[in-house]
């Protein structure tokens, strides 16, 4: 049973097909890693990319069966074609829709060394956050979607006016707590922000494209996190102004690492780079 179209993800197949071309059908995934904050892939290509693993949507997963229901391809994963991981990014199992993401993520590094840079209308800034190509004391309302710490203590330190919606009020702390609302009151506050933070697991949860329809025209919108590491173009077609994420550089390292609990303090400058990618 598939899961509703997401319009972004199916604009960003259809561009990475058209740079990668009739190579895409010899590529397959050589390696698939599920872990605890973290998943990802590694390509016969030798890319890599990852995916938040989301462990809270499958509550069915607490027993071997049931288990064994939420990923039936396991054992069967590796040497697996691309073009059939890209199909899962649609599906309703969560498990093979992560796969299917970190796998764009993998494909998108592949294009951006097939592509000439100056036929680009954005700029790749390596080793960066995103969340420092942001000043909170230039907006005068911000959203953050997700319990984002980074951007949540640049905020709080600002004395900003922001909300942060969430879907468990438990992700949040001390004084982040007095700006939480939960996340479905989006429609009360995104229309109104100068500036929305949007956590990459809406990539996966396919939220994103409803949350864009609702900002107002001009706003500041960055989407971020590993989730988010792919070809920016259908992102800045629908509003989106900066996208951070992160570029694997050592596959087989960083799927060891996160295939052993690691997350991004294990793997980042080691294994991994961190992107922000703005339209020019």
């Amino acid at each position: 049973m598939e899961d509703k179209r997401n319009i972004i993800l199916d604009e960003t197949i259809k561009k990475i097909a058209s740079i990668i071309g009739a190579e895409l059908d010899q590529i397959t995934v050589e390696r698939a890693v599920f872990g605890l904050f973290f998943s990802g892939v590694k390509l016969s290509t030798g890319h890599g990319g990852l995916c938040f693993t989301p462990i809270k949507e499958m509550p069915e997963a607490v027993c071997c069966p049931s288990t064994a229901k939420a990923m039936p391809l396991s054992g069967k994963l590796a040497g697996r074609a691309v073009t059939k991981y890209i199909e899962d990014v649609h599906s309703k199992n969560p498990l093979k829709k992560t796969l299917g993401i970190a796998t764009l993520n993998a494909l998108s590094t592949l294009c951006w060394e097939k592509e000439n840079a100056g036929d680009r209308d954005y700029e790749i800034v390596m080793g960066e956050d995103a969340f420092d190509k942001v000043d909170p004391t230039q907006f005068k309302k911000t959203v953050v979607i997700g319990a984002l710490v980074p951007m949540l203590k640049k905020l709080t330190q600002a004395d900003a006016d922001y909300k942060v919606l969430e879907m468990d009020s438990r992700t949040l702390k001390g004084k982040e707590l007095e700006h939480y609302a939960p996340a479905t009151d989006a429609p009360l506050y995104i229309p109104d922000a100068d500036l929305i933070v949007i956590t990459g697991v809406t990539i996966l949860n396919n939220t994103l494209n409803d949350l864009l329809k609702m900002a107002k025209k001009g706003a500041e919108i960055i989407v971020t996190g590993p989730t988010a590491s792919m070809l920016p173009d259908a992102f800045f077609k629908y509003g989106v102004t900066l996208l951070g994420g992160i570029i694997v550089t050592k596959a087989d390292e960083i799927l060891d690492i996160i295939s052993e609990g690691g997350s991004g303090y294990h793997f980042f400058s080691k294994y991994a780079e961190r992107t922000a990618v703005r339209k020019m």
